[in-house]
């Protein structure tokens, strides 16, 4: 049932290690729900009943949280291999932390948490493996937010777009890459206005800090990005 997925769920985090036929008895044994979403639907809304760890076989997700006045924020952005509601999954108030929409037309597994931790009933010897990418990808995520807290807690806009854009090349370690966001997003994500952020970014630009032709980004000048978020 879950062969066509197979090659995309082996590059995921929670699957790295296990082979392509232990990753296919182990499905057999976790039996994850396949559920299918159109392009802008609601995959789950923040407060209701959670429902199991989201794993992205196809498509691509945003992570969204409402403001007291009405606006969303993207938290992030997921695509095919990601996984998202395992920070909840194991605490004491399984409700959905965040809304989460669909960006593109996905397909999604939800798997059960308590299969995750429990005993397996085939006694696949790549349940320990699991578990322990398991906890990798929770470190991992509480890390994206602390990036996502230092990112807006600059001091402006430009500080705001700087601490992205220096963290991007401090990840790639170079200064020519593609925003994984549209602008709207990057917007939302930095909690922005849109034409506050294409106005800031034009004046980067001029100020000979950044170059960019549509999600194509190029750091002209470390040290200036460096300033603007002090």
């Amino acid at each position: 049932m879950y062969l066509e997925w197979i090659d995309t769920l082996k590059s995921a985090l929670l699957f790295r290690n296990i082979s392509s036929d232990s990753l296919n008895v182990m499905l057999g044994c976790l039996k994850p729900a396949v559920r299918e979403y159109k392009q802008r639907e609601i995959v789950a809304v923040h407060g209701q009943p959670f429902q199991g760890i989201g794993i992205i076989a196809c498509g691509k997700l945003a992570l969204t949280k409402e403001t007291y006045s009405g606006n969303r924020i993207i938290m992030g952005i997921l695509e095919a291999g990601d996984i998202f509601g395992e920070i909840v999954a194991f605490s004491d108030h399984r409700i959905w932390p965040m809304t989460v929409i669909a960006q593109e037309d996905c397909v999604l597994l939800f798997l059960p948490p308590d299969k995750i931790t429990g005993t397996c009933s085939n006694i696949c010897t790549s349940h320990s493996t699991l578990i322990m990418n398991m906890l990798q990808i929770l470190s991992n995520r509480a890390s994206m937010l602390d990036k996502k807290i230092e990112h807006i807690s600059a001091k402006n806009i430009r500080g705001r777009i700087s601490s992205y854009l220096l963290d991007l090349y401090l990840d790639t370690g170079n200064k020519d890459f593609v925003l994984a966001m549209k602008r709207h997003e990057l917007a939302d994500y930095l909690n922005i206005p849109r034409p506050s952020l294409s106005r800031e970014m034009a004046l980067m630009r001029d100020d000979g800090i950044i170059e960019f032709k549509g999600s194509n980004i190029t750091i002209n000048d470390i040290l200036k990005l460096e300033n603007s978020i002090q």
